[in-house]
């Protein structure tokens, strides 16, 4: 029998051979990884390349300053940014790291300024406004020396005057600081052209020492003759005028300020140069006196009290200020047992030389003509005398002047210092005489006088009373008689009395008379020879 046949089985297939392609191409999705590592290998370069130089800034305070947030800027423009802030090692500052551009690499040369830029409020006014709101950052004055610098200290508060200004430095010396401070302002007829950007004491503490700055185009108006002085507050004085109140503005008032003009009728001068020195006024009458030339050391010796008199008290000839008090002292001799008043003196020739107008000049100071001149005018009386310069305040001045009437004195012109004669003054010898008046009334016997005057008052009354009772009714008698003998006088004189007619008739007679020894007169003036022969026509 047949067996039944299953499906049919098909042959069995040999194994495919399998070939890989061989690509030189990644596959994508190391795309995007190796993108980024390019991209940040560019910026890592192009940081590189752009960063400027590192630097490190000190500063008191860190205030307002954040890591990373703070900029650095000049002309409001970004040259850096603040990368740390370290508190240093004693405590004392701050070390700021700051990270430059590459623009900014000559900003890190020595002479290069760095301060944090904050609200203030100072003597120049009120500036950093804008960094309420934005923050504050670090400002920037660059230098311009050609050394290398990482390492500089911040200053406190900004410059005064940065080195992009147009304008000229100068030195001003004066006596004292006044109101003036960093930030007072200086005026050119009365035109803020400057301020000041530093002050100092001078080493040997006689002194002050002040930087400013004049902006230009005004600089051009400061000469070697310019003269500076305080212009600070309200200068008030008492002339022919009136009052005079003088300022140069509020601000001057408030704070201070200094300002500068070349005296009037004089010239400028060339124009000075930067870092010039200048003599600082205590006030513009001041700066505008005329060099005074060398001083001549004198001292006054007087016996009277010198209260109101203070150093620096004028010198005076006849309206004309020479020189000043520079000490006020008290001698006492045991010899005697008196005070006297040495007061020292500084008195400039000088200003009376250049006030000269006649024809011999006056010598010059300290030459053996000078010394001539000056024994001849004590020999006439130059004394000095002590007045009141204001009597309001009593305060008093010393004058030069000539006394022709004042004893004479010993003067020895060698002498150092030169030992000036004095006079006291109207009001003490008045004093003294009414001193002398009161000594003499002190030992008049006022009891006695008045003892003297009560008795004759009393007669004078017993007088008065015998008048009364035994003259007056007597007078009064003779007073009737003479009133009497007037009224028989007033009828006798009256016109138509015939006493009257009587004497008009015998005046009437006397003319006539007159008239016939007149006629008589003139004739025998004309005919002389008829006292001999007789008047003509006669006969014998």
């Amino acid at each position: 029998m047949s067996r039944p046949q299953g499906p049919a089985v098909p042959p069995e297939l040999p194994d495919p051979d399998i070939v890989l392609r061989r690509s030189w191409l990644p596959s994508l999705v190391w795309v995007i990884p190796l993108i980024a590592a390019l991209i940040g290998i560019v910026l890592v370069v192009k940081s590189v390349t752009e960063r400027g130089p590192a630097i490190t800034i000190t500063f008191n305070s860190a205030e307002g300053l954040e890591p990373g947030k703070t900029q650095v800027k000049y002309k409001d423009v970004e040259i850096g940014v603040v990368k740390t802030i370290k508190l240093s090692k004693d405590q004392s500052h701050v070390d700021i790291a700051v990270q430059l551009t590459k623009e900014a690499e000559n900003f890190a040369v020595k002479d290069t300024r760095f301060w944090v830029v904050r609200p203030r409020v100072g003597a120049s006014g009120v500036s950093g406004i804008d960094t309420l709101l934005s923050g504050a950052y670090i400002g920037v004055d660059v230098g311009h020396s050609k050394d290398m610098e990482t390492r500089f200290i911040g200053l406190e508060t900004p410059p005064p005057v940065t080195g992009d200004q147009k304008g000229h430095r100068y030195t001003l010396h004066g006596d004292a600081l006044g109101s003036i401070d960093v930030g007072s302002p200086i005026f050119y007829r009365r035109v803020q052209v400057g301020q000041v950007y530093g002050v100092s004491l001078d080493k040997d503490g006689t002194g002050v020492t002040m930087q400013v700055f004049v902006s230009a185009p005004y600089d051009q108006y400061v000469g070697t003759n310019t003269r500076w002085w305080h212009a600070s507050g309200v200068n008030v004085r008492l002339d022919s005028s009136g009052f005079v109140v003088n300022t140069q503005s509020l601000a001057a008032i408030v704070v201070g300020g200094l300002a500068f003009q070349t005296p009037p009728g004089q010239a400028m001068g060339p124009q000075a140069t930067e870092q010039a020195d200048f003599r600082l006024g205590s006030d513009e009458t001041d700066a505008m006196r005329a060099p005074d030339g060398i001083p001549i050391r004198a001292v006054m010796t007087f016996d009277q009290s010198l209260r109101g008199l203070s150093v620096g008290a004028v010198v005076d000839f006849r309206g004309i200020a020479l020189g000043k008090v520079t000490d006020i002292g008290v001698d006492y001799d045991p010899q005697t047992h008196r005070f006297s008043m040495p007061v020292s003196l500084e008195i400039y020739p000088d200003r009376l030389k250049r006030r000269s107008r006649g024809s011999a000049p006056i010598p010059e100071p300290g030459s053996t003509a000078s010394h001539q001149l000056l024994q001849r005018l004590v020999e006439r009386g130059l004394r000095g005398q002590l007045r009141t310069g204001n009597l309001l305040t009593g305060q008093l001045y010393i004058a030069l002047d000539i006394f022709p009437n004042a004893a004479p004195v010993k003067f020895d012109t060698a002498s150092d210092p030169i030992e000036m004669p004095t006079i006291p003054n109207t009001l003490d010898a008045l004093q003294t005489q009414v001193a002398d008046i009161a000594k003499k009334l002190d030992r008049l016997p006022f009891d006695q006088i008045g003892a003297n005057l009560n008795n004759s008052l009393k007669n004078a009354d017993a007088l008065f009373s015998r008048l009364n009772s035994e003259v007056v009714p007597q007078a009064r008698d003779t007073l009737v008689a003479a009133q009497r003998t007037f009224g028989s006088a007033e009828a006798t004189l009256q016109q138509d009395s015939p006493m009257q007619s009587d004497v008009h008739q015998a005046l009437q007679e006397l003319t006539r008379t007159l008239q016939s020894l007149n006629a008589l007169a003139d004739y025998l003036e004309r005919h002389p020879e008829s006292l001999v022969r007789g008047k003509s026509g006669d006969k014998p």
